[in-house]
């Protein structure tokens, strides 16, 4: 058999190199759909949010955390959360809120909770106080508040997704002493002192917790205006496009810090594995 003339063999090259160009374009030019991990979730799937202001407390009132909530949850809405938002829960309405939502979560591909209000610690463990809580020592705190260790725990068990807690809860802890004061005078006394502030918490895999004050710190409403040190600075950040989450909350740290001389600094334990941030830039990533 004759062999191919040498330019016979130069044609069939260029042919195929020139199918191969084109293939390629035709795939660069096909869309792709934006990742978990840039954005938090991709077109088309659900974002939650829980959002949770108590203030109106029979002992130990807070102005801020209604005022908080509801623009907390403005914000979230306009980037696309489907918003909860609870006021001045009672301890059954707080367990149940809790509830609903955990019920929801696993269909959702980033699940965030926002608590403003009191919250105490109790042998290692952290609680958010409902309203109506009525704690006359420190062993009837598990029983009439909820338990923030274990939400956090149950959302951790999801296998998709992402979760995050902010919790401005530690201001102005009514039980700091071991005795309060009610409105009607009477002295509540706890059998060996509260400490302040919330205990650490460790994030399980895919969650990311917030806290307004460092573990063990007491964080502060806010002395003018209508909202806390702490979330007046996340309002601010919130929506920034294209902020990384962990940049967002350095820069509430700083700010916070700044302000109050240091004496509130803001705390975060985060075990997430994506990139995540609450508003995409332009090019529906986070590249701050």
């Amino acid at each position: 058999m004759n062999p191919r003339p040498a330019s016979f063999q130069f044609e069939s090259r260029r042919r195929a190199l020139l199918r191969l160009a084109a293939s390629a374009c035709a795939a660069a030019m096909v869309p792709r759909a934006p990742a978990l991990a840039q954005s938090g979730a991709a077109p088309g799937e659900q974002k939650i949010a829980l959002v949770i202001g108590n203030g109106a407390y029979k002992i130990g009132a807070l102005k801020n955390p209604v005022a908080d909530a509801s623009a907390v949850a403005a914000s979230l809405k306009q980037m696309g959360f489907a918003v909860t938002l609870r006021e001045n829960t009672t301890l059954r309405e707080l367990i149940e809120s809790l509830r609903e939502f955990s019920q929801r979560a696993a269909k959702a591909a980033v699940r965030v909770l926002f608590y403003a209000g009191h919250g105490v610690q109790a042998k290692g463990r952290n609680y958010l106080l409902p309203v109506d809580a009525d704690i006359q020592s420190e062993d009837e705190i598990a029983a009439r508040s909820a338990d923030v260790n274990e939400f956090v725990d149950r959302l951790g068990t999801i296998q998709r997704g992402i979760n995050i807690v902010i919790l401005d809860a530690c201001r102005v802890n009514p039980f700091a002493g071991g005795v309060i004061v009610g409105p009607d005078g009477r002295r509540l006394k706890f059998r060996g002192a509260t400490p302040s502030g919330l205990a650490k918490l460790d994030a399980p895999l895919g969650t990311l917790v917030a806290f307004s004050t460092a573990p063990g710190g007491v964080a502060l409403d806010g002395p003018s205006g209508k909202h806390s040190i702490y979330t007046k600075y996340l309002l601010d950040y919130l929506a920034t496009p294209g902020m990384p989450i962990e940049q967002l909350f350095k820069k509430v740290r700083i700010a916070v810090a700044e302000e109050t001389q240091r004496i509130q600094v803001p705390w975060e334990s985060s075990s997430l594995t994506v990139d995540f941030c609450f508003r995409s830039d332009q090019r529906g990533s986070c590249s701050f």
